[in-house]
Parts: structure tokens; sequence; C-alpha cells
């Protein structure tokens, strides 16, 4: 017997009985007898090593290594343990298993989309090709459209091509500010998930659709050979006896006088190719800063699109400079202002395109030619007026990306800037401060958003409709991006005052509250708002081409009034058209002549484009995780031109 038991030669009979229980006490640092099996463990004498210390308080010597020799005295006990060990251990580690994995689960079943976001995004595209002017391809998938607006230009006193580019709307307008930030806005989706739109065979239609938009702004821009002059179009006519920094800007081809006494492209519906009435053009000139901005930006984007045809994206390039160099650069800053200010320039477009400022879309255009170019002196401009831009927001804006506010977007640039190829000094303020600016922008998306009784969700009031489909588009298309981002940094979320947000809130938001579910049917109208998509969706887009029959008819304006009063269907399927939407409380009125709900648009097209690629699942071959392959993004792309 073990000595540090203590063997007594005066025991009584049950005193030399075998100890068969003993328990630990940790303050004794030792084994003591123990009267009950259930707190203790069963043992033979030879459990612990003997030791001459008399002072049992003196922590062993012993290493916790050391191979105690037990013995078992009673295997039922034993296996008694065991299985209630074995079992005891399996359901703690399947608890741990179900918190750790169930709401994981949970989160992806919701913020997986329920739609066919292929067929989605392949029907979005499709509406651009029904909203192409000038010669159109024989490839096109719609077949209700033809050659049209072959004259645009011509009414000028020196004649200039300007065919080409997109109407606008349902109206035969060629607006170039909308069309700007379309160029610009699908220049970025494909820039960032070229990836996905290749998987799914759609890149090569994206970059048509840009490449016929850009196309059309090269022709809003002629430099001259000779001097520093340089005409800058907008729709179709031309300036003469141009200063040495004075550009123009042809805003807008086609008239948006509803009250004219003549037709025009409001007051007439006829499809665009029945058009026999004059398409006046407005001008502008380099106090068009926002006009002027856009495009720099959109020229710009594009020619990251095309960067492996170097002849072409230099021309993008070469045209952005020479803008920006006579819109910033040359022109002094007091000049600067917003096209709608000067009736000559903008006067007819208030109605359609109201620009509440400039320096926001100056940024812009400043932003994505650094990206182009790689020359930090438009990163300087666009971090310096960064702050001034964002001062100066009108708070109806505030939040919001849309073809009128830039702001929102060009903080999340910035901040990608940041976060995968961070310059130092003198940049880090500046992007420090978009960085704040976009956390804060998703804490607005998370946190209590204000949402339709369906879920839909309101960046602002929407008196009657004002498209606030829209406005969900771009917010469900900046927050999947950023999310995609933070994924990128191993990040979980990130986090504003008073609050935070998880990579999977972001995502969540960007499916069920922002606009993907809910356009395409989960709302309480039970409809698609895009045409074509789904068992139900609208019949009377306001739109020319659409409701009148391509039957091989010229139909006067007098005719067209017919088919725009017509209360039966469209007789042509605008087919990934998405309309203005529902008002505050999910109401949609289905009808031709109320276009606050059914008109669409290209810039609000290009929205919910940019939210269906950001969503759609990454490309099913991969080969390696790096660089964002696994999420279908490209993390460094964006950096090719930076050598710093």
């Amino acid at each position: 017997m073990p000595s540090s038991l203590g063997s007594q030669t005066q025991a009584s009979a049950a005193d030399l009985e075998p100890v068969r229980f003993v328990h630990t006490v940790s303050e004794a640092r030792r084994l003591l007898p123990s009267a009950s099996r259930w707190n203790s463990i069963e043992i033979d004498y030879n459990l612990v090593p003997q030791s001459s210390i008399a002072n049992d308080s003196i922590p062993s010597p012993y290493s916790k290594s050391y191979e105690f020799n037990l013995v078992i005295t009673d295997k039922n006990y034993l296996k008694r343990c065991l299985y209630i060990s074995a079992s005891t251990i399996f359901v703690v580690l399947a608890l741990i298993l179900l918190v750790a994995l169930l709401p994981n689960a949970l989160q992806k079943h919701h913020r997986h989309p329920s739609k066919n976001l292929t067929r989605a995004l392949n029907q979005a595209l499709t509406f651009f090709d029904a909203q192409i002017s000038g010669v159109y391809p024989n490839n096109s998938p719609v077949k209700f459209r033809a050659s049209s607006g072959l004259h645009d230009g011509n009414l000028s006193s020196k004649p200039v091509n300007l065919r080409g580019g997109f109407y606008d709307s349902g109206n035969n307008i060629k607006f170039s500010f909308p069309t700007a930030y379309t160029v610009t806005l699908l220049s970025w989706t494909v820039i960032e998930y070229h990836k996905k739109y290749a998987d799914i065979g759609e890149l090569d239609h994206v970059k048509d659709i840009i490449k016929w938009g850009s196309d059309y702004l090269l022709k809003l821009f002629v430099p001259s050979n000779t001097t520093s002059e340089f005409i800058l179009y907008s729709q179709a006519s031309l300036l003469k006896n141009l200063s040495p920094v004075l550009m123009t800007i042809s805003f807008s081809v086609g008239s948006g006088n509803i009250d004219a006494k003549v037709p025009n492209d409001i007051n007439c519906w006829q499809r665009p190719e029945d058009m026999h009435y004059d398409r006046p053009v407005s001008i502008c000139d380099s106090t068009a800063s926002d006009l002027a901005g856009e495009i720099i930006a959109a020229l710009s984007a594009a020619s990251l699109v095309f960067k492996e045809d170097n002849a072409y994206s230099g021309e993008l390039v070469t045209a952005a400079e020479k803008l920006y160099e006579s819109a910033v650069t040359k022109l002094d800053p007091a000049r600067q202002g917003a096209y709608t200010k000067v009736d000559a320039c903008g006067g007819e477009s208030r109605n359609f395109y109201n620009s509440s400022g400039f320096q926001d879309e100056l940024v812009w255009g400043g932003t994505w030619l650094f990206f182009a170019t790689g020359d930090n002196s438009y990163l300087d401009y666009a971090t310096k007026e960064f702050k001034y831009a964002v001062a100066n927001e009108t708070s109806a804006d505030k939040g919001i990306f849309f073809w009128n506010n830039k702001l929102t977007a060009n903080a999340v640039l910035l901040t990608r800037l940041r976060y995968f190829r961070d310059l130092g000094f003198p940049y880090e303020a500046s992007l420090d401060a978009s960085s704040d600016i976009t956390d804060t922008l998703m804490c607005s998306y998370i946190s209590s958003p204000k949402t339709t009784p369906g879920g839909l969700f309101l960046q602002r009031p929407t008196y009657g409709a004002q498209a606030p489909l829209e406005y969900a588009a771009t917010a469900s298309f900046l927050s999947k991006l950023y999310s995609d981002y933070l994924d990128l940094l191993r990040s979980s979320g990130g986090s504003c005052i008073n609050f935070g947000f998880s990579v999977d809130m972001l995502r969540n938001f960007s499916i069920t509250q922002a606009t993907v579910n809910y356009i395409l049917g989960d709302n309480p109208m039970k409809m698609s708002y895009m045409v074509g998509f789904g068992d139900k969706f609208p019949t009377q887009v306001h739109h020319r081409s659409a409701s009148i029959p391509w039957d091989g008819h010229q139909y006067s304006c007098e005719d067209g009034e017919k088919w725009k009063n017509s209360k039966d269907p469209n007789p042509n399927l605008l087919l990934g058209a998405m309309v203005a939407g529902p008002d505050e409380l999910d109401k949609f009125v289905d009808e031709r002549d109320k276009q606050e709900f059914t008109e669409p648009s290209i810039a609000s097209n290009a929205g919910l484009v940019a939210a269906l690629i950001a969503l759609h699942d990454p490309p099913r071959h991969r080969s390696s995780k790096a660089n964002g392959t696994r999420l279908g993004i490209d993390q460094t792309g964006i950096f090719g031109k930076i050598r710093h």
C-alpha cells in the first residue's frame, strides 16, 4: 500500500478494506477517500507516486504528462463512464456546430436570390438594344426596331454626324448626360465583374452596349489639330469662333417642349423610324461642368473596359484628358456651373434631368481619369475637391447614387483604392475620410431603413412614383460590391457611430430590401417590374416603339395618338425594361399614360444591370481563389495603369 495513504498498524477491520472511490479537492492537491461513487472515480491504490515530502501543499514535482498507472477494478463502471463521456462529447460538439452553422445557413437562405438572375440580366441588357439610335445592327435581338435618327446633327450651319447613341426612355430624345452616366456605370460593372459576365456569356453583349455609347460620346468631342480650341457636342450642332478654352456641349438631340406648335419628340407619339420633324440640338459651353465631368468619367471608365484594344482605349483616354484640360485645368473655377442653369444649354432639360450641382461630376471624372491613366494629378484634384463636393451635397440627394449624384459611388471607389492599393502620403486623410463616408452609407442602408409596406427600400419620398426602383437598384449594387471588398479583405464587416454591420447583413439588404427580389416579383402587386420576366409584368409600358405595331406601315403623329391612348397591351414586348415602379404604398398603375409608373430609362436600367451582376453567383469553373476569383470580382484590374 502506498505510504502516502498511511498504513496504520492498529486499524480496524473496516479501515483495512480497499478504498474503491476517491475524489479530489483542488486546495488539498491530493486524492481523498470518497463514500460515494457519484462524485468519484474508480482507482486502485497504485494511483499516485509516492512522495517523501510531508507538506502536501507544496506543488507536486511531477509533470502533467506523468503516466499514472491506472488499474481498472470494475469494467462495468468503466463502460458506463466511457458511454457517458462519449455521449456528452458528441452532444457538446453537435451543439457547437449547430450554433456556428445554423445562423449562417439561415442567412444564406434569406440572402440567396430566389430568381433566375442569368435570365434577368440577359433581358435587362436587351433593353439597351431596343434603345439604339443610328444604323441599326442586323444581329440585334430586338426585331421591332430599325435604323433611325440618321440625320441627327444636320441642323447647324456646319452639319456634323451625330448619329448613334441611345434614345433615353419612352421618348425619342438623346440626352448626353444620362447617356454618359449609363456608360460609366456599365463600364464599372465590367471592370469589377467581367469574370461573371464571361461565365454567363454576356461579356461581349455588355461591351457592345458600352461601345455603342462611348462611340457616340466621342462624336460629341472634336479636338482641333491646329489650336487648343475644340468642340464638344451633346446632341447635334456646332458653335463657331471658339475661344482657346471654350468648349461647346450639345446636351440633347431632339426637343422636349410639350407645348410646341410643331411636332417634336415629346408631343408627337411616333416611332423613331418614322420621325420627319426637326431635331434641334441644345448647345452648352465650358461652363457645363457637370456634363463635361460625366463624359470624362464615361470615356475614362470605358477605356479600362477596352484596355486590350490599345488604339481604341487610347482614343478614349486622349479625349477624356483634353476635355478635362478645358473644363478643369484651363477654366476659371468661378465659371464652372451646372448645365441646366443656362437656358440655352439645359433649359428644356430641366423637366427631365435637372442638375443640382457640378462638383460631384468633376470629382467623379477626375477619379476615373486617374484610374485610366495612373496620373496622380487627377487623384490630387479628386481628393482635394471631394470634401467640398460633400459639403455642397443637397439634402434631397444625400446618400443616393444616380444620374444626378455620384458622391456615394465616388466614396466607394476611393475606399477601394485605400483597401487594395493605398498610395500613402499625401492621400491618407482623404482616403480615410472616404472610407468613413462609405461605412456611414452602409450603416444608413442597414440601420432602420425606410421601406414601403412591402419592403422596398426608399431613399426619398415618392410622391406619385418618381422612379423608386432606380435608387434601390444602385443601393443594391453598392452594398453588394462593398461586401465583396470586405470579403476580399477577410473582414467580417464594418461600423460607424453606434452601429455595426456584417458582410452578410449587406448582402441580405442587397437582395431583399434594396431591389432584386422585390423588382422581380416578390412584392404586394405580385408582379415583376421588369418587362418579360416572370408570369406577370407591366404590359402598357410608356414607350413609343413598343406601343406602335411593327407592321411595315409608317404612322404619323396623329396615328400614334391612337396607340398612345389605347388600353390594349403593347403590341411589342420591350424585353428587360425596368419601369419606374410603384409608389410609397407599393401601388402600381399599369397604364401607358401614367409615365410616372410605367416609363423605363437607360439610366435606371444601368443600375438594375449593376445590381444583377453584382448579386450573380461567381463563375462555376475557377482554378484559384486568389485575386477575387472565388467571388467573381477582379481585385486588381482597375489598378493596371497605376505604377506607384
